[in-house]
């Protein structure tokens, strides 16, 4: 098992230190032993170099240190979505200009590089990675795994329960756990998947029981009837009712649980817009470790659903 010491950007600071705050003695020794800093990108420059607030000084990562790609492409819109966020960064050298105020040389290529080096390329399908979420598309959530290398989760990846979106279930910023379904150490691209975390069938369905009425959200709606989201891995359906939205948060009553054909029987009672509120964190059933294989359907279930690691 891996242990992940090369952090997402914006996670690599100490809780107790602002971001860019650094002396000029900590930016000599990190440039001295190699150590991995951390601050924002003030701005892009006319020749798409990233200037960076150190605090005490000025710090410059020029166009070609922005990015490490194993194919030596770097695309343009890889430096300028970089503005205003923070950067991860090894110090290359201090220098003066004309004026005698200093300024350090900066690559966040070399920091990238060596966290493929030590982390990225050590990792086997099946290991339990943290990241953050950078961006969403209809297609998958993008996730930093470590020193700003973004990797994809597959929007049919990310939850047992189908979402028309990724936004569906992550928001920009927010930490999660994630398992690593490959790693190719010629392109540098890693695969992910989410829901193997969330818990079996079987672990979801025990947190309800028949008689109860509990909360929902709405995610489709059919010809024979709505499907109804009670946790991420795990949906019922409810009889058609006029009304209700895509969506909605869904009062349902739980009418019956039936394990041996993965099914939860519901009756919508009320449904609404759903009011803006704090993004909830995951229950993960599963958050360190390796898998080799996770089934979801329980054992009693004739239809399978499994998901393996080699």
């Amino acid at each position: 098992m891996i242990i992940q010491n090369y952090r997402p950007e914006g996670r690599l600071n100490q809780a107790d230190k602002k971001l860019g705050s650094y002396t000029f003695l900590e930016i000599e020794k990190a440039c001295a032993s190699g150590k991995i800093l951390e601050s924002k990108a003030a701005l892009c420059d006319e020749e798409q170099n990233l200037i960076v607030d150190l605090g005490c000084m000025k710090g410059i990562i020029e166009r070609k240190e922005v990015v490490f790609s194993p194919n030596n492409e770097v695309k343009n819109i890889a430096i300028i979505t970089r503005v205003g966020k923070p950067v991860c960064f090894k110090v290359m050298e201090i220098k003066k200009n004309e004026k005698g105020e200093y300024y350090a040389l900066l690559s966040r290529r070399a920091a990238q590089e060596e966290a493929y080096k030590n982390y990225i390329y050590k990792l086997k399908s099946g290991d339990i990675i943290g990241g953050r979420i950078t961006h969403l598309e209809p297609f998958g959530a993008f996730v930093d795994i470590g020193c700003g290398i973004i990797s994809l989760i597959s929007i049919d990846n990310i939850s047992i329960s189908r979402i028309s979106h990724s936004k569906d279930r992550f928001s920009p910023g927010q930490d999660i756990r994630c398992i690593v379904k490959s790693v190719d150490t010629q392109t540098g691209r890693v695969t992910l998947s989410h829901k193997e975390l969330l818990g079996t069938w079987q672990e979801n369905a025990d947190n309800f029981q028949i008689g109860q009425t509990a909360a929902g959200i709405v995610r489709s709606i059919e010809d024979y009837g709505i499907f109804v989201e009670l946790a991420p891995n795990l949906a019922g359906l409810a009889e058609y009712k006029e009304g209700v939205s895509v969506g909605q948060t869904a009062s349902v009553f739980i009418k019956n649980i039936i394990p041996e054909k993965m099914k939860i029987k519901l009756v919508i009672v009320d449904s609404f817009d759903t009011p803006p509120g704090e993004r909830k964190d995951f229950q993960y059933y599963i958050k360190n470790g390796h898998l080799s294989y996770w089934r979801y359907s329980p054992l009693s279930c004739e239809k399978v659903i499994e998901s393996f690691f080699k």
